[in-house]
C-alpha cells in the first residue's frame, strides 16, 4: 500500500517535491514518481473547481428564486445580495472552458427543488418552469 492510500498528503508533499526537482532538471528515479495518481490529482483539481462553480451559481439561483417566489418578503433585499455574491464568486473561479460542462436547466431544476414549501407561513408565488436566464447573464456583473 502506497501513501497515496495511507496518508495523501505526504504522497502530494513528496509527489511535488519530486516533480519540482525533476522540473529543475535534476535527475531523479523516474519509478518513484506515482503518475497514474499524479493524473488523477490533476484531473480532480479541474473536476473540483467545477464543482465550485456550479454550487455557487445553484446557491445564487435558489436567492434568485426565493426574491421570486415571496417577492413581499421583506429578506429579498437580503436573497438579492447573496444572490450577487455567490455570482460574483462564481465569475471569479470560472473558466471559459467549463461552459459546456455546465448544465444550466439541471441546476436550475435544483434550485426549484431547494425551495422552502413556505417562508413566513406563505407558499411561494409560481416561478418559471424553466431557467429565465442564460450562463452569461448569471456570470455577468
Amino acid at each position: 500500500m502506497s501513501d497515496y492510500d495511507t496518508d495523501i498528503l505526504v504522497w502530494s508533499e513528496r509527489q511535488g517535491a519530486l516533480l519540482r526537482r525533476r522540473a529543475a532538471g535534476e535527475l531523479i528515479n523516474e519509478a518513484d514518481l506515482d503518475w497514474v495518481n499524479i493524473a488523477e490529482e490533476i484531473e480532480s483539481v479541474g473536476r473540483e473547481q467545477l464543482h465550485a462553480v456550479e454550487s455557487l451559481l445553484l446557491q445564487a439561483l435558489i436567492h434568485m428564486l426565493k426574491a421570486e417566489a415571496w417577492p413581499l418578503s421583506r429578506e429579498v433585499p437580503h436573497w438579492q445580495a447573496e444572490a450577487r455574491v455567490f455570482r460574483a464568486q462564481a465569475r471569479r473561479r470560472y473558466a471559459p472552458s467549463m461552459r459546456q460542462k455546465i448544465d444550466l436547466p439541471s441546476l436550475y431544476a435544483d434550485a426549484r427543488q431547494g425551495l422552502p414549501e413556505t417562508i413566513d407561513g406563505q407558499p411561494p408565488q409560481p416561478v418559471p418552469d424553466t431557467c429565465p436566464v442564460t450562463l452569461d447573464e448569471l456570470l455577468s456583473g
